[in-house]
């Protein structure tokens, strides 16, 4: 049995999870202002002629692609680095905005800004490996 002690701090990494949820509502709005700037009706996912709406879709589509993962390894490292598990998580954030900001112009090259995302990511990975591991008594 296991007693597990939640630090103060931990409400950091709770405001970046909810912060995350406030990023994707802004990027389906993005979609949706796209659909009716472009004259893209629903049920269609995407459009056979504009590109720019095409990537302000997938731009979204692949936010939340990845969005359990980061979730899980935010809630979950985050139990262990509450600071800077919150601290990745805003990387991550912000990674995801710059992105999206990027790939919308319809040049999906110009998504590869938000690249530094990642580090964000693996600093989670890295915390929710080490809490796995912790909790096993492996460390």
């Amino acid at each position: 049995m296991l007693t597990l002690n939640i630090p103060s701090e931990y409400g950091y990494v709770i405001l970046v999870s909810v912060l995350s949820c406030f990023v994707n509502t802004w990027l389906a709005m993005r979609v949706g202002s796209a659909r009716k700037k472009y004259g893209i009706k629903y049920p269609v996912m995407y459009s056979e002629s504009n590109n720019v709406f095409n990537c302000i879709q997938r731009a979204h589509q692949n936010f939340l692609e990845n969005f359990t993962q980061f979730q899980v390894m935010l809630l979950l490292g985050g139990i262990h680095y509450p600071q800077l598990g919150a601290a990745a998580g805003l990387v991550w954030l912000l990674g995801r905005i710059v992105y999206a900001l990027g790939y919308s112009t319809g040049d999906p090259q110009k998504r590869l800004k938000g690249g530094f995302q990642y580090i964000g990511l693996l600093f989670l990975l890295f915390s929710t490996l080490r809490f796995g591991v912790g909790l096993l008594g492996w460390v």
